[in-house]
C-alpha cells in the first residue's frame, strides 16, 4: 500500500490526502452532532437530578443510533397548506453552512509532513469566508417559516432573521481587534500568533471581544437564552412546527452542527487552536503521534466550549424579544466599537 502511494505523483498524493481529510472531518462532525445530543441529555438529567438516557446500549451510548433510526422510519407528513418547493428545500439547506465552514478551520498542524496541513482550505481570508457562509444560515430558517404558510412558524422565521442580522454585526465587529493584533485574516496565522505561551491566547488579550463573540454565538445558533425563533411556550416550536421525521431531524442536527462550528471558531480565535504551551504542543508536528495529539487538543477545547453551551441552556432563562434586540444593538455593538478604538489606540501607542 505504501509503495503504491509513494509511486503516485505529488498532485495525486495531495488530492488523495485532501479527500481523506474531507471524509474524516465530515465523519467527526457527524459523530459529534450525534453524541453531543446525548451529552446534553445526560447533563440536563444531572442538573435536574434524573438518570437520563440509559436503555439503548450500555450507559445509553447507543441512544443516538436509536434516535437516528427512529427519525428515518417515522411517518413523514407534508401538510396540504405548505408551499412545497420551499418546504422541502429549507431542511436541505440547514446543514450546509456548518459543513462549508468546516473547510477553513485548522483542526491540527500536520501529521508529520508540512506539505499536508490539517486544514481543508488554507484561505488568506478565512474569517471573511466564515462570516459570509454564516450569514447564509438564516435562509433555511426563514424559508421554513415562510414555507409552512402558518402563523407560528412564520413568526419564528421573522424572529430568526432579525436576530441573526443583529448579532452578526456585533460578532463581526468583535473579531476586528483580533486581526488588528495578528495582522492577518488567515486562521492558521491567528493560531500561530497564540503559540509559545498561555497568555498569548487572545482570550486573555481580548476578553471583551471573546465575551461579545460568545454572546453572539448563542444568538446565531438559536440557543438559550436566545432561542426566540423556537420558543416552545410562545410559538409551539417556531419555524419547524410543520416538519416531521427526517426533515425535523435535519433542523435538529443543524443546530448542533452550528454549535460545534461556533465552538471551533472560538477555539481558533481565542484559545490557541490546536496548541498547548506545554510538552512541545505549541510547535508544528514533526511526527504522526504529535499530529494526532494536536487534533486531540483541538477537539478537547471544542468539547469544553460545547459544555458551556449546554450548561447555559439548562441554567439560564430565556430573554424577552425586546431584551434580545436591546442587548445586541445598544450593548454589544457600542462595546465592540469601543474595543476597536481602544485596541487601535493601544497599537498606535506601542508603535511610537
Amino acid at each position: 500500500m505504501m509503495a503504491w502511494l509513494n509511486n503516485l505523483n505529488p498532485t495525486a498524493q495531495f488530492a488523495l490526502f485532501t479527500a481523506v481529510k474531507i471524509l474524516a472531518a465530515f465523519g467527526v462532525l457527524m459523530f459529534m452532532v450525534a453524541y453531543i445530543v446525548l451529552v446534553e441529555r445526560k447533563v440536563c438529567a444531572f442538573i435536574q437530578d434524573r438518570i437520563g438516557p440509559n436503555r439503548a446500549g450500555p450507559f445509553g451510548l447507543l441512544q443516538p443510533v436509536a434516535d437516528g433510526i427512529k427519525a428515518f422510519f417515522k411517518e413523514e407528513v407534508t401538510p396540504g397548506h405548505v408551499r412545497k418547493v420551499f418546504y422541502v428545500l429549507a431542511p436541505m439547506l440547514v446543514l450546509m453552512p456548518a459543513i462549508l465552514n468546516l473547510a477553513v478551520i485548522p483542526f491540527g498542524s500536520t501529521l508529520g509532513n508540512e506539505k499536508n496541513p490539517m486544514v481543508l482550505a488554507n484561505l488568506n481570508v478565512g474569517i471573511l469566508y466564515t462570516f459570509g457562509i454564516v450569514s447564509l444560515g438564516v435562509y433555511s430558517i426563514v424559508l421554513a417559516g415562510y414555507a409552512a404558510n402558518s402563523k407560528y412558524p412564520f413568526l419564528g422565521g421573522i424572529r430568526s432573521s432579525a436576530q441573526m442580522i443583529s448579532y452578526e454585526v456585533s460578532m463581526g465587529m468583535s473579531v476586528i481587534p483580533i486581526f488588528m493584533l495578528v495582522g492577518s485574516l488567515n486562521l492558521g496565522e491567528v493560531i500561530g500568533y497564540q503559540a509559545h505561551g498561555l497568555f498569548r491566547w487572545l482570550v486573555f488579550k481580548q476578553p471583551l471581544a471573546f465575551a461579545i463573540f460568545l454572546g453572539a454565538a448563542f444568538a446565531e445558533t438559536n440557543r438559550t437564552p436566545f432561542d426566540l425563533p423556537e420558543a416552545e411556550q410562545e410559538l409551539a416550536g417556531g419555524y419547524n412546527v410543520e416538519y416531521s421525521s427526517i426533515k425535523f431531524a435535519l433542523f435538529f442536527m443543524g443546530e448542533y452542527a452550528n454549535m460545534i462550528l461556533a465552538s471551533a471558531m472560538m477555539v481558533t480565535l481565542f484559545f490557541g487552536g490546536w496548541t498547548l504551551p506545554w510538552f512541545g504542543l505549541d510547535q508544528p508536528a514533526s511526527t504522526l503521534g504529535m499530529g494526532v495529539a494536536h487534533i486531540g487538543v483541538f477537539l478537547a477545547k471544542v468539547f469544553a466550549l460545547l459544555l458551556i453551551f449546554i450548561w447555559v441552556r439548562w441554567m439560564w432563562p430565556r430573554f424577552r424579544y425586546d431584551q434580545l434586540m436591546n442587548l445586541g444593538w445598544r450593548r454589544f455593538i457600542p462595546l465592540a466599537l469601543a474595543n476597536i478604538v481602544v485596541t487601535a489606540v493601544w497599537l498606535w501607542w506601542q508603535a511610537k
